[in-house]
């Protein structure tokens, strides 16, 4: 496991991060890219618990997302498998096994007041938190997408999907965007990474 971890998290956080992973029924999977998550966390029906986590996330995101998921089963470890999956009791866990890691021996120093901003709170998801999502993307290996921001009014753009769209107005904190082929309006992150059509 040592091995694995050395290659996706900072080397500071892998000592921390393999004693929360001593669990004779967990197991960890990395697996190539989802577009629709970054990890997940089964109770199998073996007994059995797996964390999945995406490959292509950089060292810092696949740290909280690992963190996030460990926290998914430490929360059904001690609160049952009736609680919410983003409910109090999974906050509280997931707040409680990222503090020692909030420190600049394993975080840049310019994402940690995000990070301590977004945990006194935490999401379903670090990407609704614009400006952490949009800090961690910083860290991401170079790619040919843009960031839904910084599409211009009117211009058209593709997603992950091949779903094709117009960029249209703002409002307060997410675009609105029509797809071309149904004409439906859809909200989009400032974050989101699509592809500018010429």
């Amino acid at each position: 496991m040592q091995n694995i971890l050395e290659k996706y998290i900072p080397n500071q956080a892998i000592k921390q991060v393999l004693k929360l992973l001593n669990h004779d029924n967990l197991s960890i999977k990395v697996k190539q890219e989802r577009k629709t998550r970054h990890g997940d966390y089964r109770s199998l029906p073996n007994g059995k618990h797996q964390i999945t986590i995406n490959s292509n996330l950089n060292k810092y995101r696949f740290l909280i997302t690992l963190i996030h998921e460990i926290a998914h089963f430490e929360a059904y470890q001690h609160y049952g498998r009736f609680i919410k999956p983003h409910g109090l009791e999974w906050k509280r866990t997931f707040q409680h096994l990222m503090l020692p890691f909030l420190n600049p021996e394993i975080f840049p120093v310019e994402l940690l007041s995000l990070l301590g901003n977004h945990f006194k709170n935490p999401k379903a998801s670090s990407d609704t938190d614009v400006n952490l999502a949009l800090a961690l993307k910083q860290f991401d290996q170079p790619n040919d997408k843009t960031y839904i921001f910084d599409i211009p009014l009117g211009s058209t753009f593709r997603l992950y999907n091949g779903k094709v769209f117009m960029m249209g107005n703002k409002r307060v904190k997410r675009f609105e965007c029509i797809e071309l082929k149904t004409g439906k309006m859809y909200l989009f992150n400032p974050n989101t990474e699509v592809e500018l059509l010429k």
